[in-house]
């Protein structure tokens, strides 16, 4: 008999996961990122990041529940773009989703050494050897509690998700009724412009604060009703993620006392503290609320890291189903607990702190990993509407050919904004995967196995080269050469995007094909 996941999630599960996986380690350290590259205008920063990720949060809403399956998203590159880039997602998606849990660790403990001296490497941010011995101990908790099964973890998201929205709130009420100035909005210096807005998007944690929307498609394949519960999960919680977000970064802004501001904001820094509103409560002698912040940056970032650990089991699972990994990555306890995706996510989000020792360098790989995943939701929406018209769709987005273009082309942007060296990095195992498989291939020739499906994956090709080359020659703000000005290269980049999707349109597997994996599910008894 074959094991599965249970359906027992339902409507406050969905949204608590994707709103805990929203509200995590960001709202603790992305406003002073923000303000150190953009200043006042990091507010619209956080503007920015909302919009990018709502529309494709809107694509997602249609596309996502018509997967309720573990790891949808692996899935939905496989069903339009065949059987290689299923492969080739399902690996970007599996090094993305084990990525997150580790740093929100890292969060935890940056802000433990305030009282737990040692787990840091003086004042660089770095773990020690101690911090590290932590890191792996706390992270292996997160993914234990998996093995109390799907219910009982999104009952944790559920109360975990009230507080980790009350103590924001409660901070942006308190902080502005203590200190209200609203002049300083108007300190701007010259790295503070509008470029440094645009950057801050991307490398200063504000999308990677929102990427939690996507948990409720993640466990569709566990969702009592995923055609109702998944769009309304996804778009509200994108919703009331991004409002609390501006808030939050407006608070910072004008709460803080104008004697801080001598040189800027690019040099705020505060010694020995890191997290910004402690910092800012602390210096208003509000020691209460300080002492809610640090107790909350164990318990916010964790449970964000509990949530990821959960989706990155369920990544896992969708890796060994589309065969991007080996068989047995699928295989789940009698109790529908994917106990091989649970200990293999761990030992891989284990290695994550080697190379990435620090929240801020692991925000930079992660926001540009994503915004390429998550870009496939746009082209996959139209290709669907395109192959199977009548197929039953839980929700129907409107105007979704006008803003399906417009999510690539902001998801594009946002991956460059990350600039060239995490492109570099990305790009760099991408064509690793794809060699493999390629070589893989060749060496077993024609033993029967299915077509490599090349042509279904030629327009990664221009897409992934445009951008890098376009990193290469873009400004200097982003690591390039600066011969391409800051708005040119977004013209570029936005042209590049819209040609890619075209032609991504134009390669996708026959409609037959498409039409034959839902009939597939409608024989396995899977309901939308």
């Amino acid at each position: 008999m074959v094991k599965k996941l249970k359906r027992e999630v339902g409507f406050s599960g969905l949204i608590f996961a994707s709103l805990g996986g929203i509200i995590g380690s960001g709202w603790l350290f992305g406003p002073l990122n923000a303000a150190h590259i953009a200043g006042p205008l990091s507010i619209f920063s956080w503007l920015i990041g909302a919009v990018t990720i709502l529309f494709l949060g809107l694509t997602y809403a249609e596309v996502g529940p018509l997967f309720p399956r573990a790891g949808a998203a692996a899935h939905i590159a496989n069903v339009v773009h065949g059987n290689l880039l299923g492969k080739i997602w399902a690996w970007l998606l599996f090094m993305f989703y084990i990525a997150i849990a580790p740093v929100e660790v890292i969060a935890v403990l940056t802000y433990a050494n305030n009282y737990i001296p040692g787990l840091l490497l003086d004042n660089t941010g770095l773990l020690s050897g101690f911090g590290l011995i932590a890191a792996v101990v706390l992270l292996g908790l997160m993914f234990l509690l998996n093995f109390l099964g799907i219910k009982r973890v999104t009952q944790i998201f559920t109360s975990l998700g009230w507080w980790k929205l009350a103590v924001p709130v409660l901070t942006i009420i308190v902080l502005v009724a203590f200190s209200y100035h609203p002049e300083n909005l108007h300190i701007m210096h010259m790295k503070e412009n509008v470029h440094g807005m645009f950057v801050a998007v991307a490398s200063s944690g504000i999308v990677f604060s929102y990427l939690g929307f996507r948990q409720a498609i993640e466990l569709g394949g566990e969702s009592k009703n995923p055609g109702k519960h998944i769009p309304l999960a996804v778009i509200g919680s994108i919703v009331i993620g991004g409002c609390l977000y501006v808030a939050l970064q407006w608070a910072f802004l004008v709460s803080m006392p104008p004697d801080q501001l001598t040189q800027g904001w690019t040099k705020l820094s505060f010694t020995g503290v890191f997290g910004p509103f402690a910092a800012v409560a602390g210096m208003l002698g509000i020691t209460w609320l300080a002492v809610l912040i640090y107790a909350d940056a164990l318990i916010s970032p964790g449970g964000t890291a509990l949530v990821y650990a959960t989706s990155a089991a369920r990544a896992v699972v969708a890796n060994g189903e589309v065969k991007a990994g080996p068989s047995f990555f699928t295989k789940i306890s009698e109790g529908g607990v994917p106990w091989v995706g649970v200990i293999v996510a761990y030992v891989i989000g284990c290695l994550y702190f080697l190379p990435f020792p620090s929240w801020q360098k692991l925000v930079g790989f992660i926001t540009t990993i994503s915004v390429i995943t998550y870009g496939i939701g746009p082209i996959v929406l139209l290709q669907l509407r395109r192959s199977v018209p009548d197929l039953k769709r839980p929700f129907r987005l409107w105007g979704a050919h006008i803003i399906a273009p417009i999510a690539f082309i902001l998801s594009s942007l946002v991956a460059y904004w990350g600039g060239l060296q995490a492109l570099s990095y990305i790009f760099g195992v991408l064509f690793a995967i794809l060699f493999i498989y390629w070589m893989v291939h060749l060496l077993r020739g024609k033993s029967g196995d299915k077509p490599l499906g090349f042509k279904h994956i030629t327009w990664i090709f221009p897409y992934f080269i445009g951008l890098w080359v376009l990193s290469w020659f873009g400004p200097k703000v982003l690591g390039g050469t600066g011969n391409i000005p800051f708005y040119l290269s977004m013209v570029l980049v936005a042209i590049l995007a819209i040609i890619c999707m075209i032609w991504a349109l134009k390669v996708t597997v026959p409609d037959g094909r498409v039409t034959d994996y839902f009939a597939a599910m409608d024989h396995e008894g899977i309901d939308l």
